[in-house]
């Protein structure tokens, strides 16, 4: 029996008690009674008897769930006023551990990520990952939806930036906030977006590499505060915006999937993606070439391509072939398939190297390609954004230099132009020999190692 006090010892016994659901229910005889909706109007008679306590709790708990409020109680000051119209909630960012705030940077300029893409960049384990995603879901910080699969089951659940998460981006980085409305419109685009299994595959791309500076896992394995592995992460519409030059009265415009940087052991490897599904013509992907031919490509770092399979790359590996004639485009190549089980800074890169044709004779690891793009300090994101230490100014002098500069001649099958360092001239002429002395496997934790992140095509 549920017993409610009332004033100087009187005691109401069996009164009507809300349950978890909103449906009133009686409790005396240990059965549930029959239940009535909130929004049925009660009779006069029975509002009269209820107590004041519970008609006011039934009253809370109603405008709570109308109003679409996760949390209600959020709606009152400390003094119990509530919120006027237009007013923000104030705490909404202090209740934010740096953490999530890096991963509402992330996800305001890569669009969606998956739980465990999440989890492979700032979680020790999936269950963490999704205990805290689900409570910023509940904030409204985060917009969560899944893809339902035609023959039953559905996808990872993805992740975007909710709305009241663009308003704490737009208020960090001092910019207008998007209107709400045009916002709801922008996330039901992203939902059934053609290209977003691209998108996810690019982006998992780059967490593969991100995972190894996984701030949970460093801080276990007492290398807190190591700045190594990726540290550049531009998006495709970044990329868009810096990769571009006027040429001849016209304009090139590289339209590349990513931009990064790759540090290891005193190595830095720049390099451009591109994540190819197998859903273009091979054609379409190597006249791709001529554009990175166009624009001072080696000036900024070497051309990855990422196939969904290794049958795919050979038959890239001969369309490259055909498509420059046994030509050297002026910048270096390397492509790699994903139907493995290593991620992308394992030796899965081949370099095309035009004597050779197809074939790949040794696989590199990332950290051994060669040294392209300009030498930058590392330094605080102005706007924020994590995995960003190594990246430059647009608008620095010495880049727009390099943009502008000459274009690269292109060498003809007879007469291969070479690169200006030595030390990667070898790179070209023989590959039976060790171009590099390959540097130690970096010591990841072993746990991390069995989390990494799968990649998806």
């Amino acid at each position: 029996m549920v017993v409610i006090m009332m004033g100087k010892g009187k005691q109401i016994d069996d009164p009507v008690v809300a349950g978890a659901d909103g449906m009133a229910s009686r409790s005396a005889s240990g059965s549930a009674g029959p239940r009535r909706s909130e929004s049925a109007a009660p009779n006069a008679e029975a509002a009269a008897t209820k107590p004041a306590v519970q008609r006011w709790y039934r009253r809370e708990r109603a405008e709570g769930r109308l109003s679409n409020d996760p949390h209600p109680s959020t709606r009152r000051g400390r003094a119990g006023r509530s919120r006027r119209a237009g007013e923000p909630d104030a705490a909404l960012w202090f209740r934010l551990v740096d953490r999530d705030r890096r991963l509402l940077a992330l996800l305001s300029e890569h669009k969606v990520l998956t739980t465990n893409q999440i989890a492979a960049i700032e979680f020790l384990s999936v269950r963490r990952a999704q205990d805290r995603l689900r409570h910023l879901r509940e904030l409204g910080v985060v917009f969560a939806f899944r893809e339902s699969y035609l023959r039953g089951g559905t996808s990872q659940t993805r992740y975007a930036l909710g709305y009241l998460g663009a308003r704490l981006i737009a208020a960090q980085r001092a910019e207008k906030p998007p209107a709400p409305k045009a916002y709801t419109e922008t996330l039901e685009r992203l939902a059934l977006w053609p290209k977003l299994q691209h998108q996810l595959g690019v982006n998992d791309f780059f967490c593969g590499l991100a995972a190894h500076r996984n701030p949970a896992r460093l801080r276990e394995a007492g290398r807190e505060g190591e700045v190594s592995g990726l540290t550049q992460w531009w998006s495709e519409r970044r990329c868009t915006e810096f990769f571009w030059k006027h040429q001849d009265g016209g304009e090139t415009r590289l339209r590349l999937d990513g931009y990064g940087c790759w540090e290891e052991h005193g190595r830095t490897v720049r390099f451009f993606l591109e994540h190819d599904t197998g859903t273009e013509p091979l054609a379409k992907v190597t006249g791709k070439i001529d554009g990175y031919a166009a624009f001072p490509t080696d000036a900024f770092g070497v051309l990855l391509f990422s196939v969904h399979s290794s049958r795919r790359e050979i038959a890239l590996r001969a369309a490259l072939r055909r498509a420059l004639a046994g030509g050297d485009p002026g910048f270096v190549i390397a492509t790699a398939a994903r139907d493995h089980d290593d991620g992308p800074a394992e030796p899965i890169w081949g370099l095309w190297i035009p004597r050779n044709g197809d074939s790949v004779t040794r696989r590199y690891r990332l950290a051994e390609l060669p040294q392209r793009g300009p030498a930058v300090e590392h330094s605080t994101s102005p706007t924020g954004q994590p995995l960003n230490e190594a990246a430059f100014n647009p608008n620095d002098r010495e880049m727009l230099r390099r943009i502008e500069g000459p274009p690269p001649k292109r060498a003809t099958p007879n007469s291969t132009v070479y690169p200006d360092d030595v030390d990667d001239v070898t790179l070209y002429d023989d590959v039976e020999d060790d171009v590099h002395q390959a540097p130690p496997k970096p010591a990841w934790p072993d746990a991390q190692r069995s989390r990494r992140t799968r990649w998806v095509a």
